[in-house]
């Protein structure tokens, strides 16, 4: 309970009834819960759909959903998405790449992706079909942040200071499998065999971006982890979009 409480505090601003204090090795071991928080996430979301979807036209009720969801998680991987965008954009090596991720303001590009990201997420998912809309809804972040999971452990630092080496000093191959065994019954018990085939797209598409970056800038940081957050729910919200076009 107590990895869980830690893993909703950082993920999301949702106030909660008590707080609970940690170190590093905590936010570290608490990535074995992060889906658990992913599929909470998902059900506020469900539940919110539940409310207003009978009121509101399809396409408005999905662009509150959101926007309900940049707002429970503070707009955190956000920021990482439109920081890695603004990096890639920058001309320049390794140093400058950092450099330009760890400046706090936006650039033109950092805005775009993010305006691109929320758009397609926003897109995808009013292309979800009625009928399994509220297993989407459950399943995208929690696929995502299995992402975060997939990505920190066994990285390397980009820098050593900054929020990724703090997870990557606290993870380890037992997170990782606590992740991935609830990631997998989850997805299981949503999707079934469809959903798998989700998964697995996700965890291909996390490992590259994951080596591209340990090319392009020596490993990882909290930028990236963000960005590649964001990424596989684009991803994730597309492939489900699909699903019942899928030949089996």
């Amino acid at each position: 309970m107590r990895q869980y409480i830690i893993a909703m505090q950082f993920l999301t601003i949702i106030p909660l009834p008590f707080q609970v204090r940690c170190n590093k090795e905590d936010l570290g071991r608490s990535l074995a819960l992060f889906p658990l928080a992913g599929l909470t996430i998902g059900a506020l979301l469900a539940g919110l759909d539940w409310l207003i979807s009978p009121w509101l036209a399809r396409p408005l009720c999905d662009a509150l959903l959101i926007t309900a969801l940049s707002a429970m998680t503070g707009a955190l991987h956000l920021d990482g998405l439109a920081d890695v965008c603004d990096g890639i954009a920058a001309r320049g090596g390794r140093e400058r790449f950092l450099e330009v991720m760890k400046d706090s303001h936006i650039g033109a590009v950092g805005a775009v992706g993010i305006a691109l990201g929320l758009l397609l997420k926003w897109q995808a998912l009013v292309a979800v079909p009625v009928g399994i809309k509220w297993q989407a809804l459950l399943l995208f972040p929690a696929i995502a942040r299995f992402a975060q999971v997939q990505t920190v452990v066994f990285a390397r630092n980009a820098r050593q200071d900054g929020l990724g080496s703090t997870f990557i000093s606290g993870a380890g191959s037992m997170q990782l499998l606590i992740a991935g065994f609830l990631t997998l019954v989850v997805t299981w018990f949503l999707a079934g065999i469809k959903g798998l085939i989700i998964l697995a797209a996700a965890m291909v598409f996390t490992w590259l971006l994951k080596t591209w970056f340990r090319h392009r800038i020596g490993g990882i940081t909290g930028d990236v982890i963000g960005c590649i957050s964001e990424l596989n729910e684009i991803l994730s919200l597309v492939l489900l979009s699909a699903l019942p076009f899928f030949p089996f």
